[in-house]
């Protein structure tokens, strides 16, 4: 891959009914953790300000979200209206500020331990075999995450649905797969069953922690990721 960093798009338009009160006057992406946004921990992994170009999507209290990126003139903040158009519909709606080629795709309710995930994605990607290159955890490295997983990984790095491992919210996918797929919201799953019955589907394990913070009960385990992540680099 090329050296230039791949533009980001940043999922910032769900929700959040699973955090219950803590949504009730805020997106999701502005729920604190260790005194920090949600997206705040996320756009820290996308290197110093103005390194890559990056495009973050918004539709529950979308002004919030715009208010809180007005300082960041190398983001642009997409607000879908008047319907939420899903996570392949977000990307695609987003193509004309992202750019040609491959993008990576980030959620922003989670938070990590260990390298980089963007670099590690941006390393391993390999544009002539892949469609996708998904980023996965096994369940003994994932915290708040409840289930068997949700891909096998085959010995050449190729993905079949099934439990195993994790999909942690982070990927470098082609849009260009994207043209087969019906207009309005849709999910990247759909995506990914073309990618996986080209058999371009692939994954990378992420060599570190991850926690999905999509509940109450994870913001205290993220914090204390954090903590214990701090303290080993003292």
């Amino acid at each position: 891959m090329s050296t230039t960093p791949l533009p980001l798009m940043l999922f910032a338009a769900g929700f959040g009914t699973r955090m219950g009160a803590l949504t009730k006057d805020r997106p999701k992406p502005l729920v604190h953790v260790a005194g920090q946004p949600l997206i705040d921990h996320a756009l820290a992994l996308s290197g110093p300000q103005g390194t890559r170009r990056i495009v973050a999507n918004a539709h529950y209290r979308a002004e919030m979200i715009q208010d809180h990126l007005a300082n960041r003139p190398d983001i642009t903040v997409l607000h879908e209206y008047p319907e939420v158009l899903e996570t392949a519909g977000g990307l695609r709606n987003a193509l004309p500020s992202l750019g040609p080629g491959p993008v990576i795709t980030l959620n922003s309710d989670a938070v990590w331990s260990g390298p980089n995930p963007l670099g590690a994605l941006e390393a391993a990607f390999q544009p002539a075999q892949m469609d996708a290159l998904l980023l996965l955890v096994p369940p003994t490295n994932a915290l708040g995450h409840a289930g068997a997983g949700d891909f096998t990984m085959a010995s050449d790095g190729r993905l079949t649905r099934g439990p195993g491992h994790i999909y942690t919210g982070a990927q470098v996918i082609d849009p260009a797969i994207l043209e087969g797929l019906p207009e309005g919201p849709v999910s990247l799953n759909a995506a990914w069953d073309i990618a996986l019955q080209r058999k371009r589907l692939f994954g990378l394990i992420y060599q570190g922690r991850w926690v999905d913070v999509g509940q109450p009960t994870s913001i205290a385990l993220a914090e204390d990721l954090l903590r214990t992540a701090g303290a080993a680099s003292d």
